[in-house]
């Protein structure tokens, strides 16, 4: 019995000294950020966030979201492996139909597109809805909301990770449409940009919030790094 004491603690003082403590976080509420989250849009300011002309933006912020205007924005900071939150809405006047009904996009590393889409009794192309890997994987099921309500998106994203020798290890996609998984370790390989302006795999880049023509809303951003 003492041999088998002793054994048992000194596995346990192993596996302890091998497994580092993760270190505390206060998680928050309803959407809310938590604590080591990088906060992009609290509804007060696009501070963090710059158009894609490189000048500052000229979104629209009231009542605590931001309304596109003109042209796409882009973080100033880059990112790699990121947890996303992002709340959207499209316009509670619905005007056209398919892609031309509330349309803009998350982009990943300003490359890789989460589409943003009034998919609400709007039939068009199933990777082209809402949730979809813009051009590559269709959602699981369709979980919008109704025009003008708001949504969320929470995504886990991987970067494909460039090697040495030239080959690209894939990245991936996991996503939550208001709550409801629609996109699960999805493959990002390399070359599945949604720009034709961007080739071949990179360790970090800036999220871009697409201007479609469309006044889609955003509000409560942020994000937490993985890398």
């Amino acid at each position: 019995m003492r041999r088998s004491l002793l054994a048992l603690t000194a596995t346990a003082l192993f596996l302890q000294a091998a497994d580092p403590v993760p270190p505390m976080v206060t998680p928050g509420t309803a959407g809310s950020p938590p604590s080591d989250a990088v906060v992009l849009f609290d509804g007060k300011d696009l501070s963090k966030w710059k158009s894609e002309d490189g000048g500052e933006s000229k979104w629209k912020v009231v009542d605590g979201y931001a309304e596109m205007a003109g042209k796409s924005i882009l973080t100033r900071e880059e990112f790699g492996a990121i947890q996303l939150h992002i709340e959207w809405a499209s316009p509670a006047e619905v005007k056209g139909e398919g892609q031309g009904r509330g349309n803009s996009g998350v982009y990943f590393q300003g490359r890789y597109e989460i589409q943003v889409l009034d998919s609400w009794n709007n039939p068009t192309y199933s990777n082209g809805q809402a949730a979809a890997f813009y051009g590559h994987n269709a959602p699981k099921v369709n979980a919008s909301r109704k025009p003008g309500e708001w949504q969320s998106y929470d995504i886990v994203f991987h970067p494909p990770k460039p090697a040495a020798d030239g080959s690209v290890t894939p990245g991936s996609f996991t996503v939550f449409h208001n709550g409801v998984l629609v996109q699960d370790h999805i493959p990002i390989k390399g070359d599945a940009t949604t720009s034709a302006k961007f080739s071949g795999a990179t360790p970090t880049g800036p999220l871009m919030l697409q201007d479609h023509g469309n006044p889609v809303r955003y509000r409560n951003i942020w994000l937490r790094k993985l890398d």
